[in-house]
């Protein structure tokens, strides 16, 4: 799950970086380093999801929107945990 926090947390604030890139002064050299990052985060937020063996339902599916997957990951199995569902094993 901790895997899972800081991939959601680079995957947000690489695309917040590469937009903001965007809209103001659009440097390669930003594009160049960020993009890359952003597209490992994405893929380590959908692999750190599907790695979590009592997920909630959804919670993968979730993982796979572009940009804030993670962060909706994460919302589902706070919701789950809050809500007082089954304990996971492993969790923190």
């Amino acid at each position: 799950m901790r895997t899972l926090r800081i991939a959601a947390g680079a995957e947000a604030a690489s695309l917040a970086v590469l937009l903001g890139n965007l809209l103001t002064t659009h440097t390669q050299a930003v594009s160049a380093l960020i993009g890359p990052l952003h597209g490992t985060a994405y893929l380590a937020v959908i692999a750190a999801a599907a790695m979590i063996p009592a997920a909630p339902p959804g919670t993968r599916w979730r993982a796979a929107v572009p940009g804030v997957g993670g962060l909706l990951a994460l919302r589902r199995i706070g919701d789950r945990c809050r809500a007082g569902g089954p304990p996971r094993p492993g969790a923190m």
